[in-house]
This record gives structure tokens, sequence and C-alpha cells, in this order.
């Protein structure tokens, strides 16, 4: 039975989906947090669509993928923060324009083109066939956005609670704003060889609404929904190995049930201390 269990941790390229399941989940639920806190979970869905054109230009002109995705995603971020600022549209409704306008040009231009390559991989993910370069990747970016959140944290926490007091304390609200998107299209980029586009944004909402509900610091809410992402992606690995399922809906399942079991949790304190009082 021991052996049965130990089975996946035995083949080398489940070692390497494990390690980028660590990797990954660091900066996506850091990330969730702020997303969460500052309502901008539908940022992240926009964002992690409206890279395919970028894929698919870098491809066709011969640069690396991870290039035009990053490209693409500070466009949209960029223009999304901009018209946002400067319109009377709600940010909401800028974010389903460009988002919509981005993934269908992306969609034109992928099915436009005759290739051999799988750039299915970018849209649903490829975790068992994550490569060095992938682990290099991703792992740089995850330093980067870990060292950049753990200095500012206090001046993001406090922009996502109350924009206005942040202007009025001196802090630099825009370069918060653009450096948040900033951060959150790197992290979407760091995701591509392991969930894909499509399924990264339940990393970046998933985690943070887990720990939102679960506990009420928000300095604790970080490490628990660290916690809970790597827990998800390492545990819904582990089971598409049995399953014989792809790794990347198995870890949203497992996700998705977590956030489940939290609500339910948060519901039964909510009726027990309604019958107390």
């Amino acid at each position: 039975m021991s052996e049965t269990l130990l089975m996946p941790f035995q083949f080398g390229f489940m070692q390497t989906a494990f390690l980028i399941c660590l990797i990954v989940a660091v900066p996506t639920a850091l990330l969730s947090c702020f997303l969460v806190l500052k309502g901008w979970a539908l940022m992240g869905d926009a964002i992690s669509h409206a890279i395919l054109p970028g894929v698919v230009l870098a491809y066709i002109l011969g640069l690396p993928l991870l290039l035009g995705a990053f490209a693409a995603g500070m466009v949209t971020a960029l223009s999304t923060g901009f018209l946002a600022s400067n319109s009377r549209v709600r940010q909401d409704t800028v974010m389903g324009v460009v988002f919509s306008g981005m993934f269908g040009l992306g969609i034109v231009l992928y099915t436009s083109i005759h290739t051999n390559v799988h750039l299915d991989h970018i849209l649903y993910g490829n975790m068992l066939g994550v490569g060095p370069g992938d682990l290099w990747t991703a792992g740089s970016i995850a330093l980067i956005v870990l060292v950049v959140l753990g200095a500012k944290w206090k001046d993001f926490v406090l922009h996502a609670f109350d924009p206005a007091q942040a202007r009025a304390s001196g802090l630099p609200v825009s370069w918060l704003h653009y450096g948040l998107l900033t951060l959150l299209s790197m992290t979407i980029v760091a995701t591509l060889s392991a969930t894909g586009l499509i399924l990264a944004v339940a990393l970046l909402i998933a985690p943070g609404a887990v720990a939102f509900l679960l506990v009420r610091r928000f300095g604790t809410m970080l490490w628990v929904a660290v916690l809970v992402c790597a827990t998800g992606m390492i545990g819904g690995t582990y089971l598409s190995f049995f399953l014989d399922s792809a790794p990347a809906p198995t870890i949203v399942l497992i996700l998705t049930g977590m956030f489940l079991l939290a609500f339910l949790r948060r519901l039964w304190l909510a009726r027990a201390a309604s019958r107390v009082a």
C-alpha cells in the first residue's frame, strides 16, 4: 500500500510537477489576497485571457512566447487602468471590453496559423511537461513578486482599503496601482507552463477567497492563502496521477472544494453565534 501511495514521487516528471506547484503557489496566493481585498478578481481573469494574442504574435515573429505574453498582459493592464481612470465607464465594464477584444484577437490569430507546435498548452497548461527553463522562469518571477510584495505590502494594503487615504498619506497611488497590475501580469506569465491561461485565474482568486473566509487579519491571510494554494496544487497533481486526469483542472476542483468547506464553516460559525446570542 505504501509503495502505491508513494509511486507518484518516483517519476521525474511528477517530481518536476510538484516543484512547479510549490513555486507557482507563492506569487499567485499572495496576489490573490490583494485581488480579493481590492475587488480585482475579474482583473486576473481579464489579463490571463488577454495574453493569448501576445503569445500567438510572439510565435509568428519567432520571439519567446513568454515575452509576447508579458507584453500583451502589460498592454491589457495599462489600457484597462488608463481607461477606467479617464472615462465615466466603470472599471468592470472597461475590463469586459478590453478582455473580450484582446481574447477575440487572439482566437482569430490562433486559428489563422498552421503549426505543429501545441499552443493548446498555453490555454490549458502542460504541468507534466515542464522543463528546466520553465522552472527558472517561474522561480525568477516568483522571487521578484515576493520581494516587491514583502517590501511594500503595507502600502498595497492601504491602497486596497482606502485609495483616498493612501493618496492623503503621500503614497504614490499611481505607482502602486500600475505596480500591482505589473506584478499580476508577471505572475500570470509564470503560470503559463503549469496551469495555462484559462485555469490560471483560479489560482489568483481561490486561495485568497478561502483565506478571507478563515481568518480576520490580513497578515495571517497571506500565509493561509499560500498554504491553501500549495496544498491544493500538490494535492491536485497527486490525485491526477491516480485518476488519470489532467493536473490543472484537478487542482481547480480541489481549490473549489476547499472554498466550499471554508464557506460552510463560516456559515456554521455564524449560525452557532446567533443561537448563543
